[in-house]
């Protein structure tokens, strides 16, 4: 009777352990921020114009390599970020933060990872024409680079992290069509079925993306500033911190998003309804940040932070949906 309850005691403890370190993984690659840009990822790859139909397949590969690639970055930005994030309410209960997880842990881990996730970018999007897809998987490798060795060191340094990182983070919309197109070459074009297309739509997802992440940063930098400042972080664009000048940063991003809202419809990659969406939503965008201007407080700031939650998902879906009208 004491073994058998010692023997069960044991696979209770195990089973603890496993669902425990499986937890940690989940934190250290910052699972629902890298499911957000793995989406738009996976939404750019089916936009492009020779992507028919849903390949359910090719859709999970490309959502599965996404995923180890954003994984690998983050999981090397908890690790160099070790001593930063204890000192923060919110990330000091990560895994390399708190302990519960050495930074060579960490590390082996984002090379692992990003390895794979590198290597599937271009073996399962490569075609019979090319081969390996080496445009897909230098973007990808290029991508990871420069999120976890630029940008992440760069956040103690200037506020121009903002705009290295941006890069990075919008780079995603990009991979996704040179996934499914092999091409990088924004003036070279597509023949689809005898119809000719401009490869040009692959640079415009990545310009809505990359505005995109200007008002969505400067608004979580302004809600979580006193923590970021404990850490030592310098990512708003005025030394004083939350000021008007943030604000007319927010506002000046969000209107240059209006016209390149309009680019999808001008390139032939969507319809006439989903141009009037993106306009309505960058309209949206650009209210908000007015309204935090004028305002100039957390609830102001947050509304534009959770407005480009909202924002993202509504537009590329949008786009999808009347992909090709």
């Amino acid at each position: 009777m004491v073994d058998q309850q010692t023997h069960t005691g044991t696979e209770t403890s195990t089973s603890f352990s496993v669902a425990s370190k499986v937890k940690d993984y989940f934190q250290l690659i910052k699972f629902t921020l890298s499911f957000t840009v793995v989406f738009s990822c996976v939404i750019c790859y089916l936009l492009a114009p020779n992507v028919i139909g849903f390949n359910w397949w090719m859709i999970t590969v490309l959502f599965v390599a996404g995923m180890l690639v954003t994984g690998s970055a983050n999981a090397i930005n908890q690790a160099v970020e070790k001593d930063t994030d204890a000192v923060m309410k919110r990330t000091s209960k990560r895994p390399v933060a708190s302990g519960r997880m050495s930074q060579a842990e960490a590390y082996a881990f984002a090379a692992l990872t990003g390895s794979a996730g590198v290597f599937m970018m271009g073996w399962f999007f490569g075609n019979t024409e090319n081969g390996f897809n080496w445009n897909a998987a230098g973007l990808s490798a290029f991508s990871l680079f420069l999120y976890a060795f630029i940008y992440t060191p760069l956040k103690k340094v200037n506020s121009i992290a903002v705009l290295v990182g941006a890069f990075p983070g919008a780079l995603p919309c990009l991979i996704g069509w040179v996934a499914a197109t092999n091409m990088i070459d924004p003036f070279g074009k597509l023949v689809v079925d005898g119809k000719e297309f401009s490869n040009a739509g692959g640079w415009i997802l990545f310009a809505i993306q990359f505005l995109w992440q200007f008002p969505h940063f400067w608004a979580i930098a302004w809600v979580a500033h006193g923590d970021y400042s404990r850490a030592g972080f310098k990512l708003l664009p005025a030394d004083k911190g939350p000021t008007k000048f943030t604000a007319i940063q927010a506002i000046m991003y969000s209107v240059l998003m209006i016209p390149v809202g309009i680019l999808p419809y001008m390139a032939g990659m969507s319809g006439r309804t989903s141009m009037w969406i993106l306009v309505a939503a960058n309209l949206f965008m650009v209210v908000q940040s007015v309204r935090l201007y004028k305002e100039m407080d957390v609830k102001a700031a947050r509304r534009v932070m959770f407005s480009s939650y909202i924002y993202l998902p509504v537009v590329l879906l949008a786009l999808l949906a009347d992909k090709g009208n």
